[in-house]
């Protein structure tokens, strides 16, 4: 139990406390993220379906997005928009990082930013209510497996946050986090949407490996930033992808 709660305090706001060994039993448990994706589904989902008593569907679609985005502090969307503003920067990796963990943010930023969050809600706002919970715990789900590939996929920059992720998905039991991580993923989207749920996990993991290919040519490597966004745009992938087989 540690270690789902350490992973709680680490990726959501909700009220649990973290251990002292929490940045390492987050890395070491990384393949258990969907599972944290689904419970932030189930909340955002469950609030997604009551909304469908009073309002229209593009009015909650935006409300759903801006659920997701409070239950996990908002953290991925910085790195969203810091990301934005690193491959948007003309020069060098090195000068790109920098741009990154400028506190400024750019037009590159706001306009993936703005790109991400706009498509998003329109995306969450065409599916129905006899849908909406299973669809939204799929689609979170997806996103938390996409850093878990972006970090088994991609390698470190340099030492941080991000470094002692990408170290425990390189090492010798690397391939089996990842294994169990997409395994947990299918598991549960074939439960709630059978096929189609197991094509948007595979679409997710392809948003993934994309991620980690544009920071190996922009940034020499993959980030904090970079996962960050990476479950931000491959969420918008996931939910884009699900409107269109539903």
């Amino acid at each position: 139990m540690r270690p789902l709660k350490n992973l709680l305090s680490f990726l959501t706001v909700l009220p649990v406390r973290m251990d002292e060994n929490m940045l390492s039993d987050c890395a070491r448990y990384m393949w258990l993220f969907p599972i944290i994706g689904a419970l932030i589904g189930v909340i955002a989902g469950v609030f997604g379906l009551v909304l469908y008593l009073f309002l229209p569907g593009i009015v909650i679609g935006a409300l759903v997005l801006g659920a997701l985005l409070l239950l996990t502090g908002l953290h991925h969307t910085d790195g969203l928009l810091d990301f934005g503003d690193g491959v948007m920067a003309h020069g060098t990796p090195e000068h790109k990082i920098e741009v990154m963990h400028d506190q400024l943010t750019g037009a590159g930023g706001l306009t993936l930013g703005m790109m991400t969050l706009l498509v998003s809600a329109l995306a969450f706002s065409q599916l129905n209510a006899n849908v909406i919970v299973q669809s939204v715990i799929v689609v979170e789900v997806s996103a938390k497996l996409a850093m878990v590939v972006g970090a088994w996929a991609g390698k470190s920059v340099h030492k941080g946050m991000a470094s002692t992720f990408l170290d425990v998905m390189h090492g010798k039991l690397g391939n089996a986090r990842l294994a169990a991580a997409v395994l947990i993923s299918l598991f549960v989207a074939m439960l709630l949407l059978w096929l189609n749920g197991a094509i948007v996990v595979l679409v997710a993991c392809v948003a993934g490996l994309v991620m980690v290919e544009i920071a190996h040519r922009h940034f020499k490597g993959v980030t904090g930033d970079v996962l960050g966004a990476t479950n931000e745009l491959a969420r918008l992938v996931a939910v884009v992808v699900l409107v269109a087989l539903i």
